[in-house]
C-alpha cells in the first residue's frame, strides 16, 4: 500500500527569484517610455548628453542610445547657415567657363601664328604652294609636294629647307602644343628601289620634312610626331592632273590644346575637318 508523502512546509512557497530581473526590465521599460515621451519636445543637445549618460549607467559604455537619432530637429535645435559660396554651389558651372576662357586665349594665339604663316608665305610667294587653315581643332598648314620633294622622292629640296625652319621658328613662340607632321600621296601606285608603296612614300616625307624642322635645337622632340596615310586621305577626287597634284602634300597639324568634347566641330582633327 503506498504511502502518503509527507507534508512539507515549503510546498506553499514558490520560487520567486525571476522577480528580479523582471522589475530590472520593468524600470528599463519605463525609462524607455518616459525618454520617448519626452523626445517630442526636448532639445537635441540635451538629448545627447541624456544618451551619453543612460549608456554609460546602463550599460558601462556606448549603447542603443548612442546611434544616431532619427528625430528631426525641432524649433529649438541650432540651425547650420547655408553658404553663399558661388564657386561652391556651382562647381561644374565654374569648370566650363574656365575652360571657355583658355579656348578663347588658345584660339587667338592660334589666329596669331596663322597671320605670321600668311605673311610669311605672301612675302616670299609661295600663296600656290602653302594654304594655312584655322578650325576649332587645329592650325594646319598645308604643303605642296613640289614645294618640298622631286618626284617619287623624300628628300627635302634645298630651297625647302629655308621654310621648314622657318615654321619652326614661328613655333618656338607655342612650346606647350603637339604638332603632327603627315605624308599624303595620291594614287597612282610607285614601287621603285626606295619605296615599295604610297604607304612608305608618305611616312619617309613626313619623317624628312620633320628631320629639318627638329635642327631647330629649341624645337621640343617630344611635342613632335610624323605619320603617313598614303593615298587614303585625299581632299580632291584623284581623277585629274591638278587634283594629283593636291593629294600629293605634306600637312602639319598644330593641335589644340584645350577642346570642348560637347562640341563636335572640336573632336575632328584632320586635313578634312570642318571649316
Amino acid at each position: 500500500m503506498k504511502k502518503k508523502r509527507k507534508y512539507q512546509e515549503n510546498d506553499e512557497h514558490i520560487d520567486e527569484s525571476w522577480l528580479i530581473p523582471y522589475a530590472d526590465l520593468l524600470t528599463l521599460l519605463l525609462a524607455l517610455f518616459i525618454v520617448l515621451y519626452s523626445m517630442n519636445s526636448i532639445d537635441v543637445k540635451k538629448f545627447s548628453e541624456m544618451s551619453r549618460a543612460f549608456s554609460l549607467v546602463l550599460n558601462n559604455g556606448s549603447g542603443v542610445m548612442d546611434m544616431p537619432s532619427p528625430v528631426e530637429k525641432g524649433p529649438n535645435t541650432e540651425k547650420v547657415p547655408k553658404t553663399k559660396d558661388k564657386d561652391k554651389n556651382h562647381p561644374d558651372q565654374n569648370k566650363n567657363n574656365s575652360l571657355e576662357e583658355l579656348m578663347q586665349q588658345e584660339q587667338a594665339e592660334f589666329q596669331n601664328l596663322k597671320k605670321q604663316l600668311d605673311e610669311y608665305i605672301d612675302k616670299n610667294g609661295l600663296t600656290s604652294d602653302l594654304e594655312t587653315k584655322l578650325n576649332m581643332s587645329q592650325l594646319l598648314i598645308t604643303i605642296s609636294d613640289n614645294a618640298l620633294f622631286a618626284p617619287a622622292q623624300a628628300t627635302v629640296k634645298p630651297e625647302a629647307r629655308d621654310l621648314a625652319i622657318a615654321i619652326s621658328t614661328m613655333l618656338e613662340q607655342y612650346p606647350e602644343y603637339e604638332i603632327i607632321v603627315s605624308g599624303h600621296t595620291d594614287d597612282t601606285p610607285i614601287n621603285n628601289a626606295y619605296f615599295k608603296s604610297n604607304w612608305d612614300l608618305s611616312v619617309m616625307r613626313a619623317i624628312r620634312f620633320l628631320d629639318v624642322i627638329l635642327e631647330n635645337k629649341a624645337a621640343n622632340p617630344e611635342r613632335f610626331s610624323a605619320t603617313g596615310y598614303g593615298e587614303y586621305r585625299p581632299i580632291a577626287p584623284n581623277d585629274s592632273v591638278v587634283n594629283k597634284a593636291k593629294n600629293r602634300r605634306v600637312e602639319v597639324a598644330i593641335i589644340h590644346t584645350y577642346i570642348d568634347t560637347t562640341n563636335p566641330r572640336q573632336l575632328t582633327v584632320g586635313s578634312d575637318a570642318e571649316q
